[in-house]
């Protein structure tokens, strides 16, 4: 297992998708989303994956994150005993500076909403925010995935 340290923010602009190098459909539910841990079963593309994440730090900056590749059909079987309410995103990777911004664009309940994530090493770890970067929601926990299985956005 390791530890997961990232910074959430909203985009303000699409700008973003000229510089990415890749999007690719994302799939998930949840087969646990309590807020103390996770499991997540997630579809990238044509691959699989089954992910258990911990309860988030006081500061929402850093959870435990165990991540392992599963096949489609397992996952297409899993997906079958989530609880209520999947994830549909497209998500960019934009490179900025010395690091990798994941950006999800949602669809379906959760359309309109844009959030992008950069991985970081240690907390105080700096890195370059590009203009179209917004408001960060670093630790709001609406806006986690797992709470816009069970909460979305169109119904805020």
């Amino acid at each position: 297992m390791s530890l997961e340290i990232e910074r959430k923010f909203l985009v303000k602009s699409d700008a973003f998708k000229q510089q990415a190098v890749e999007q690719t459909r994302i799939v998930q539910a949840y087969l646990n989303s309590d807020k103390r841990r996770t499991v997540r079963v997630r579809i990238r593309g044509q691959q699989g994956f089954l992910t258990i994440k911990g309860q988030s730090s006081e500061s929402g900056l850093s959870r435990y994150e165990w991540e392992k590749p599963i096949s489609l059909s397992e996952a297409e079987q899993l997906l079958a005993l989530c609880e209520p309410g999947a994830v549909d995103k497209v998500r960019y990777l934009v490179p900025v500076g010395q690091h990798m911004f994941e950006v999800d664009v949602f669809a379906g309940a959760n359309q309109g909403l844009i959030v992008a994530e950069v991985e970081l090493q240690s907390e105080q770890e700096a890195f370059t925010k590009p203009a179209w970067l917004g408001e960060e929601v670093t630790g709001q926990n609406r806006y986690y995935n797992s709470m816009l299985s069970q909460h979305p956005y169109t119904n805020w």
